[in-house]
């Protein structure tokens, strides 16, 4: 998908530690044992697979995002149908090999090629199929949810993501989050930095910096040494791109890029505007690709409302030397994921994954909670009395 190649190694390594850190969690898939209000009664809860599962993934993690699906999905005792994205089908191929070189039965995983409109809406629909776990378009998921039926459905649906930069924040710290956060994957991410929420008063300081490091930035081919910025990942996301450098063109002051690059390849020049409205469709849509958008505000209250002021909830950072305003985007921003003094981007395999509003249904992926979107809970009752007890109507003589 034309990633640089340290970022290509990281998606293999992300890949690596989320079978790793799942084939632990296959020790300990918790129930609960809890008293029974009888007398010679035992209670409990233990997990069971759902069955068949369908994993549908994206292209900008062509390795990881079906690694984070499938290891859970497996420790859980599912069989899978695994339906990569047409734009990255290769990726999908060579993952499943490896599966089955390590020793993954016939049948359990089943790799299936094809557009989102013939074999999506298939395994979306098909009886069989007990859990579908998606990430990709939020129309996309919505469709799922609506043709679904009675299924388990987990869903990763993109964000708008906010970086708030407060007058006491070390900034070069700032910038370093900022430019890997907006610009790292081309901002095919869909936790990338698209917005910073910058304090009037070190606004103009701000920028200054940022475009002279931004300026410096090296399109061009991944698999090349020093380069920082890969291409989009195909022509239809540069188009994309380009019609919101227009629309933002009028919402906002073009600082930098805002150009398609001529010659072979999907390349776009990374794009800054400022003076941005937090109401702009620049601000409030998602672009996914190098374009940032500077809002300024006055206070961190007016900051976390920008923040909020999405249909989006995924992930969101702050750099700022206060406490108190760490605490509070801690408390008040609504997102699945808050950093402090960090980029956007990030996520760790043995934390759990995900967002809120827009962003996704409440599933989470990674960490503990990643086995609940594979599995279900079943009530166990024991009753070694010898007779027959009455649950809450018993008289206990």
């Amino acid at each position: 998908m034309g990633k640089v190649l340290k970022e290509g190694l990281g998606d293999i390594q992300e890949a690596i530690d989320v079978f790793e850190y799942m084939a632990g969690e296959g020790r300990r898939l918790f129930g609960h044992t809890t008293p029974s209000e009888l007398k010679n009664k035992f209670c409990m809860t233990i997990r069971r697979p759902l069955g068949v599962v369908s994993l549908i993934t994206p292209w900008n993690f062509p390795i990881a995002i079906p690694a984070w699906k499938l290891a859970p999905a497996l420790i859980c005792g599912n069989t899978i149908i695994f339906k990569p994205s047409s734009d990255t089908p290769l990726c999908g191929i060579e993952l499943v090999k490896i599966i089955i070189e390590a020793g993954i039965p016939r049948g359990v995983v089943n790799l299936v090629t094809g557009s989102g409109n013939v074999v999506g809406r298939r395994v979306v629909t098909h009886p069989d199929i007990r859990g579908i776990s998606f990430t990709g378009h939020k129309e996309t998921g919505e469709f799922i949810l609506k043709n679904a039926g009675i299924k388990k459905v987990g869903l990763e649906l993109g964000g708008k993501n906010p970086i708030i930069v407060m007058d006491d924040a070390d900034l070069d710290l700032a910038i370093d989050g900022i430019i890997w956060g907006a610009f790292g994957t081309t901002g095919q991410r869909c936790t990338a930095a698209s917005r910073v929420i910058i304090h009037k008063k070190i606004k103009n300081k701000f920028e200054n910096k940022l475009l002279k490091r931004v300026k410096k930035l090296r399109l061009g081919n991944g698999l090349k040494n020093n380069i920082d910025v890969g291409p989009l990942i195909n022509k239809q996301a540069v188009e994309k791109v380009h019609r919101y450098t227009e629309i933002g063109k009028k919402e906002g002051k073009l600082l930098c890029g805002g150009e398609i690059v001529k010659g072979k390849g999907f390349f776009y020049k990374p794009t800054i505007f400022t003076n941005v409205s937090p109401n702009a469709k620049i601000a409030r849509e998602e672009i996914f690709g190098p374009s940032l958008s500077i809002i300024p505000v006055d206070n961190i209250d007016e900051a976390i409302k920008v923040a909020n002021n999405i249909e989006y909830g995924l992930s969101s950072s702050i750099y700022t030397n206060d406490i108190s305003n760490a605490f509070k985007a801690i408390e008040k921003i609504d997102a699945g994921i808050t950093y402090i003094n960090s980029s956007t981007i990030g996520a760790e395999v043995h934390l759990p994954f995900g967002g809120v509003k827009g962003t996704g249904n409440g599933a989470r992926e990674a960490g503990i909670l990643g086995i609940e979107e594979f599995s279900e809970i079943k009530t166990v009752y024991i009753d070694y009395s010898g007779k027959l007890q009455k649950a809450q109507i018993d008289t206990h003589d």
